[in-house]
């Protein structure tokens, strides 16, 4: 396939990489200006899983191509559209009128009604997936991180397209297996709630990697979650369907907050994606904490440890 990433982020670099080590021609869609900026390769640092359990590590100047601009009548077959949930919505009105024939993957954190979100995209051209990996770029410029073996794909209660059908065969032959989500906006919305919980105490901290051996305030994040099940409930989400998601948020902080550090401590993959958020002004924590605070508040529900971490998230 002929596959465009949207942006220079840290997924759309992620998945693009591997992509492209499965055959696939790959580039990616900049503002721009941008192409000159950031220069012809891209430096990695990466452990990748699907493979190998605790991951195989990855170096390498990655080169790559850019396009600033995007005419309707292109031949990509797919345009991979992973930005921040606040940015998802601008990012679809853009590429509306240029969408050809391609399939849209949209592939992020969605808090919003997902359809609504991405505004007049065509349905017919429109997949839904969720990355399982994560990391970040360095201030040298290094993007360090680590990619699981699976990537969640959704549906909402119907079952996949053939066009969705195509997309999920080319991430299998890439090596990646799959997770199904029938109800894929229940789950979307309760792993942006279980962000918003660890990101309330990253923000108060500095950055999501400060986070890594801190068992009072990984306890106060778990918390957080615990106070945001009943807004997922006034949402209008069954929560019987998705009892395993909800296990960090339900199970015994006495259990969770030790087993979670260990897991940082330990698990190679789960720590290299931690240690690699270290920006301090990354904009999508806070307005994750906002926006989901933002809705307990419309819908009258009560969360006071997320309302004390309101003056680290907002501007």
């Amino acid at each position: 396939m002929k596959i465009l990433m949207f942006g220079r982020g840290v997924i759309a670099t992620l998945y693009g990489w591997a992509l492209e080590q499965a055959g696939h021609e790959i580039e990616f869609y900049v503002r721009p200006g941008r192409a000159a900026a950031y220069g012809k390769t891209i430096k990695l640092d990466l452990l990748d899983a699907r493979r190998r359990m605790w991951g195989r590590r990855a170096v390498q100047h990655w080169p790559v191509r850019y396009r600033e601009a995007l005419a309707p009548d292109h031949d990509f077959d797919l345009i991979v559209l992973s930005v921040s949930h606040h940015r998802l919505t601008e990012a679809a009105a853009f590429l509306t009128p240029r969408i050809g024939k391609a399939i849209v993957l949209v592939f992020s954190n969605i808090w919003a009604e997902p359809q609504a979100a991405i505004g007049d995209l065509p349905i017919a051209q429109v997949a839904w997936a969720f990355p399982q990996a994560g990391g970040g770029f360095g201030p040298d410029g290094v993007l360090r991180g680590a990619m699981l073996p699976s990537v969640v794909f959704g549906t909402f209660g119907q079952p996949p397209t053939e066009r969705e059908r195509a997309v999920r065969q080319m991430f299998r032959q890439a090596g990646f297996r799959l997770q199904e989500q029938p109800d894929f906006r229940g789950w979307l919305w309760i792993h942006v709630a279980f962000n918003a919980g660890l990101h309330s105490q990253g923000v108060r901290l500095g950055s999501l990697s400060k986070l890594i051996g801190r068992a009072g305030d990984l306890r106060e994040a778990l918390l957080v979650n615990r106070e945001l099940v009943p807004l997922l409930e006034a949402r209008g989400i069954d929560l019987r369907r998705h009892r395993g998601a909800l296990l960090p948020f339900r199970a015994p902080i006495w259990l969770t907050v030790p087993l979670l550090v260990w897991v940082l401590a330990h698990v190679p993959l789960a720590r290299a994606s931690m240690e690699a958020q270290v920006d301090p002004e990354a904009q999508e924590p806070r307005e994750i904490c906002r926006d989901v605070l933002a809705e307990a508040r419309r819908l009258g529900v009560s969360v006071p440890r997320l309302e004390a971490a309101e003056p680290y998230f907002t501007d």
